[in-house]
């Protein structure tokens, strides 16, 4: 099984002040979400990382930068397909001024069919695409046993979460990712199974791969029942 740490940036100037930053340069990491970044590296240390990838944007780059420090061989590679949501004529403008526009009910109910204005403006089904693509491609490279970390933003992680999930993209608004979170899903042959969504304190020791003994087959199916849950 592949599993991958989905990892928002932490928290920014424009999260606070409610502003839609998209792809704004210099949007960097506040006080907050610099410590956010740096408690979840901590956590993170136990963790036997095979690749540490994150989005482009500054603020991804100095939380990814926090997660690789003092991993050797592990350096932070960088996709743009883990990059936001290209916003087009909504980007750097005011939330509240946002939802005043027509479009912003597409974008709450049926957000596949959403498209931003603008000559740069991107489809949320198409930033789903792209992100799902990267992970498989991810996955694919890195191998069946590898853990490894892509450090996005919140409606990119919530697309590929709802993928895993099985979910229309037009659910995906159900799901919660706040800055600073890791989101957890492990990928088999037979289907992705959602480890973790939004976690922002648990241990995760029990994500560390534990080794096959003899030939025993890594199964790909679900419990029955739920199972015991970790210890």
């Amino acid at each position: 099984m592949t599993t991958l740490l989905l990892l928002r940036h932490g928290r920014t100037a424009a999260n606070t002040g409610g502003v839609l930053a998209g792809w704004t340069p210099g949007v960097g990491l506040d006080d907050k979400g610099a410590e956010q970044a740096r408690a979840v590296a901590d956590r993170l240390r136990v963790l036997p990382l095979a690749a540490v990838l994150s989005s482009p944007l500054q603020r991804c780059q100095e939380t990814a930068a926090a997660v690789a420090a003092g991993r050797d061989g592990v350096p932070v590679q960088t996709d743009d397909r883990f990059g936001e949501c290209r916003y087009g004529d909504w980007t750097g403008r005011p939330l509240k001024e946002l939802a005043k526009e027509p479009m912003w009910k597409v974008v709450q109910q049926h957000p596949s069919a959403a498209v931003f204005p603008g000559p740069e403006g991107e489809g949320l089904a198409d930033t789903q695409h792209r992100a799902v693509a990267a992970v498989r491609e991810w996955n694919g490279t890195l191998g069946p046993d590898a853990v490894w970390l892509a450090c996005s933003h919140g409606d990119v992680i919530k697309a590929v979460l709802a993928d895993a999930l099985g979910l229309h993209l037009d659910q995906f608004q159900r799901i919660v990712v706040d800055p600073g979170s890791l989101s957890v899903v492990t990928y088999t042959d037979t289907r992705p199974f959602v480890v973790r969504v939004n976690d922002t304190g648990s241990p995760v020791d029990v994500l560390v791969p534990q080794r096959r003994r003899g030939r025993r087959r890594r199964t790909s199916d679900a419990v029955v029942g739920g199972g015991s849950g970790t210890p």
